[in-house]
């Protein structure tokens, strides 16, 4: 009944026939600097169109300059980062990895890709991101259960970096080895820093709705040299230095095309400006929702400064009026796009039956969470759009 009613309610709100036509509003579509046709065209008169080039090389060493973290590699996605950062870790068949449940699939696909086995840990109310308490007590538990507990893949979410430090002094007192998964958090600080040299391995993503996009890639980073070559040697299929082709290991083929790289670069140089875009467009879409009852934003944690990636809102329906997925349904009526928060990876068909620590907390906000429009090309009308939509869902 519930869902019909929402059906109906959407129709309502549907623009009628005849009525001025309206561009449909993206949640976190690309937004060109305006050098990237410059620097593609580049990469096609210097005939660099093969994986590797020019390009890639300065994209890694921009990149790398940018995080302060002396070593990158840059792939072809960040999915591909995390799976090298495992492998050469040695996480393989028989290990357990300890993921955050509350992210996209990919941040625990790229466990089992290695033979691994993830176990899910619950996020922390007060940041959304892996809660370091949690953590602590998940791995003791599976340790004592027989498990081989070998690492961490901690996620960054909507532009917010986990605590690191909490984190640190955990894996430290267990001996596993931390993983960042920093997919969404390019641009954000923690503790001053910039995101991406909070782990031993950090992996980036560049795919079309991040805040900068090389159209699909990746990038992985880290202090150690050694780690970054042989996931170098891995990522173009772990040919080894002959004159023919020699492979001793199985490898991938995970490189960065130098077109893209081009891409990437000319995003890369505006980074700073996006993300004072979407921060910018976070502030106002508080204020604007400052007196909607029963709406509430995801907090921004004390020790960084998140890059805004994606505003994300609390629905209370009692007090609101509506549920997070009528208003998503009353937004889409009227050609915008909004998306729930992450459905937690232990309530996912695929991971059903792993082992997870808490729950209860990630369950809540996919539940009552969505995720509005934050590109950073957004207008100011274009919010107001947003806002007025999301408000006429409401019963009250």
């Amino acid at each position: 009944m519930r869902g019909a009613r929402r059906e109906r309610r959407a129709r309502r709100l549907r623009r009628p026939v005849g009525s001025p036509s309206v561009s449909r509003i993206y949640l976190s579509p690309p937004h060109p600097s305006g050098r990237e046709v410059e620097l593609v065209r580049d990469a096609i008169e210097s005939n660099w169109l093969a994986p590797l080039g020019p390009h890639v090389d300065a994209f890694e060493r921009e990149l790398s300059a940018l995080v302060g973290v002396e070593n990158a590699l840059a792939l072809s996605s960040g999915t591909a980062a995390l799976h090298l950062a495992l492998t050469v870790l040695g996480i393989g068949a028989g290990d357990e990895v300890a993921c955050s449940t509350l992210t996209f699939a990919a941040s625990a696909n790229a466990i089992r890709y290695t033979g691994a086995t993830p176990f899910f840990v619950d996020c922390d109310a007060a940041t959304w991101t892996i809660d370091a308490a949690l953590l602590d007590e998940a791995i003791a538990g599976r340790r004592r259960a027989g498990a081989r507990v070998r690492a961490v893949v901690a996620v960054d979410l909507y532009g917010q970096c986990c605590d690191y430090d909490a984190l640190q002094e955990v894996c430290a007192g267990h001996e596993v080895v931390l993983v960042q998964d920093a997919a969404e958090s390019l641009g954000a600080t923690y503790r001053g820093a910039p995101s991406g040299g909070q782990a031993a391995l950090a992996a980036f993503s560049f795919n079309g709705n991040k805040i900068i996009t090389t159209s699909g890639g990746g990038m992985l980073v880290g202090a150690d040299p050694d780690l970054i070559a042989h996931a170098r040697k891995l990522s173009t299929q772990a040919r080894e230095p002959a004159p023919h082709y020699e492979h001793s290991e199985i490898g991938f083929n995970y490189r960065l095309s130098n077109v893209l790289a081009a891409l990437g670069r000319a995003q890369l140089a505006v980074l700073g400006d996006r993300v004072a875009a979407r921060r910018r467009i976070n502030a106002r879409y508080r204020a604007l929702l400052a007196d909607a009852p029963g709406i509430s934003f995801m907090p921004e944690a004390p020790y960084g400064t998140g890059n805004a990636w994606l505003t994300c809102i609390l629905v209370d329906p009692e007090r609101f009026g509506a549920d997070r997925e009528a208003i998503r349904l009353a937004l889409e009526a009227v050609d915008i796009e909004a998306r729930p928060v992450w459905k937690p990876m232990h309530l996912q068909p695929l991971f059903s039956g792993y082992p997870v620590a808490g729950g209860d907390v990630s369950a809540r906000l996919f539940e009552r969470g969505l995720c509005l429009p934050s590109g950073s090309a957004l207008s100011d009308a274009e919010q107001d759009r947003v806002v007025a939509a999301l408000r006429s869902a409401s019963c009250r």
